[in-house]
């Protein structure tokens, strides 16, 4: 175990507001028994969260930060042995027996989980399970606990809640299921909310809209919040306080202004040095380097497509994207940005050939694929790799990672047997895992794990094409700044075209050669990285910028009460 000073924000090390403390959290430790052995994740953490405040616990990924506050509510799997004392109201929780804890969880205290797409129920209506919710703990007739779930998702600013109220996750989009699992979460007036990485797959637009409206919903119920996240920028725009972890420890702890402007810590000062901000990105120099070669043809060409989704049960065929003219060559990597639902996805699902051209042209890896069948697809198959938003659900759960990896290059004929496993052995090392985690499932890593599992596999086949749908989404910033120099040193040696689809634009201006911006199926601007991200022309790509989180609290307060000033 490392000797380093262990801080809490409990400890006194900083004059507090002398207010009831929600939860009070003393030598936790939470270890896991695999294979006859304990290892710990997360030790001897320390800390206190009072109303009214918001505690963010950072750190990289498998630093123990969400493994900490699940055990808080017993969310840990069966392996896990939890110690130390959790207070919450002054009440002790830690070892409470499952009948106790369930009358806990959602009553006193909510979490809003990673991914929604998975927390949420596939099978029901968001309005089901939120009345759900509210039965359980609440003497309510079906009637009202649907009046009060309407004003729920009226109150998180849930497009046409009445509607919504009768929607499938899968019918929402990223923001919206967000907003969704937000109103589930405080539907029983929680006195402390955890909030696990909130804003991860949402588009910045949309981030300033949850953040703006999670700091107005804990004021105005006066509760805590624990904020875990990756995102400094997320950090700066709503935490009273940070703790960092590394290795399961507590590393440093204080109120906001001293971390970001006096870090002690040497590993603080190396999480927020791999903070990606605007303005930092690759010298125009280089970017003339990837200009358009004569006479080469684009990798991927789209001249004036549109796009549909196909009509599907009830729900009828619509149009994600109209009129797309752009283009990406050997060599160049392409940022694609736009708020939730813009049709951004759609371009990267289209280029692979998963959903089909309604009319103009699409030529991808020198292929035709405007009205191709499904065997026309197949020598795309191997020229295209695709890395999806989601890593939780695009992995089998059933499958080793290693198998993961390695099944595209079985499937292709390209490796067997001991070369099969030496180039899974490579990908993973390219992608910085153990090479023991080969024989790991999805389920026993971490979120920006499996991003890098995910990562390896679309690489497998050394693609001409390489679509990466929020890559970086689940990564921590330090790992994420890690994956950025390895994606660019691949693309060099390798020469593969990249459509590289974010929602952060500073991580876009750290890689990319050109942006496109799309908003509501249509491309508005594109042009080189100085262009757009430092004049922009069109006026939803200048909404657009002012909405980054920038990873500085004096700032991100004066950015946040200008754009409020321009709304109202």
């Amino acid at each position: 175990m490392s000797n380093e000073a262990i801080i809490s924000p409990g400890d006194g090390s900083s004059a507090r507001p002398v207010t009831e403390a929600v939860l009070e959290v003393t030598d936790l430790d939470v270890d896991f028994w695999v294979e006859g052995e304990l290892y710990p994740a997360a030790i001897k953490m320390n800390y206190q969260v009072r109303r009214g405040e918001v505690l963010a616990i950072v750190g990289e990924s498998g630093s123990g930060k969400s493994t900490g506050t699940m055990a808080l509510l017993g969310l840990l799997p069966q392996n896990a042995r939890t110690t130390g004392s959790i207070k919450l109201l002054g009440k002790e929780i830690c070892g409470l027996p499952e009948s106790e804890i369930r009358k806990v969880r959602g009553n006193d205290v909510a979490t809003i989980f990673q991914e929604p797409m998975t927390a949420l129920n596939p099978v029901y209506t968001v309005g089901f399970q939120i009345v759900e919710a509210l039965r359980s703990h609440f003497d309510l007739s079906p009637h009202e606990a649907k009046t009060r779930a309407i004003e729920l998702l009226t109150l998180v600013e849930m497009p046409n809640p009445t509607l919504s109220f009768d929607k499938y996750p899968h019918q929402l989009s990223g923001g919206q299921r967000q907003r969704a699992m937000i109103a589930q979460s405080i539907s029983c007036d929680p006195v402390l909310l955890v909030a696990d990485e909130p804003t991860t797959a949402l588009d910045v637009t949309v981030q300033a809209e949850i953040l703006d409206l999670m700091r107005n919903l804990h004021t105005r119920l006066d509760s805590a919040i624990i904020l875990i996240t990756h995102d400094m920028g997320v950090v700066a725009d709503l935490a009273d306080w940070v703790m960092v972890m590394k290795n399961g420890l507590t590393v440093e702890a204080g109120p906001i202004d001293d971390i970001f402007n006096r870090p002690q810590h040497p590993y603080t000062q190396q999480l927020l040095a791999a903070v990606p901000h605007l303005g930092q990105g690759i010298e125009t120099v280089a970017r003339e380097q990837v200009a358009r070669p004569v006479g080469v043809k684009p990798v991927l060409d789209f001249q004036n497509a549109s796009i549909d989704y196909p009509k599907r049960g009830r729900i009828p065929a619509f149009r994600a994207a109209e009129a797309i003219d752009f283009q990406i060559f050997p060599g160049e990597i392409v940022g694609l940005v736009g708020e939730s639902g813009s049709g951004k996805t759609t371009l990267g699902r289209a280029a692979v050939g998963l959903l089909p051209i309604a009319d103009g042209t699409l030529i991808s890896c020198g292929i035709d694929i405007s009205h191709a069948k499904l065997r026309d697809l197949r020598p795309l198959r191997r020229k295209a790799g695709i890395v999806f938003q989601d890593p939780a659900s695009s992995l089998n759960p059933r499958m080793p990672i290693g198998e993961s990896i390695g099944e595209p290059l079985y499937l292709s004929g390209e490796a067997r047997g001991a070369d099969l496993d030496k180039r899974v052995q490579t990908l993973l090392e390219q992608v910085e895992l153990p090479t023991s985690y080969r024989n790991r499932f999805p389920h026993e890593l971490s979120g920006g794990q499996k991003q890098r599992v995910g990562i390896a596999r679309a690489l497998a086949l050394h693609p001409d094409l390489l679509i990466a749908d929020e890559p970086t989404s689940a990564l921590d910033v330090s790992v994420q700044a890690r994956f950025l120099d390895l994606l660019h040193e691949l693309q060099e040696r390798l020469g593969f075209a990249c459509l590289f689809i974010s929602h952060d634009l500073a991580v876009v201006d750290a890689l990319a050669h050109r942006i496109a911006v799309m908003h509501k199926g249509k491309l508005v601007e594109q042009g080189t990285s100085d262009e757009i991200l430092r004049a922009p022309k069109d006026p939803y790509t200048q909404r657009l910028i002012s909405a980054v989180p920038v990873p500085d609290p004096v700032e991100q307060r004066l950015r946040r009460e200008a754009r409020q000033a321009a709304k109202g």
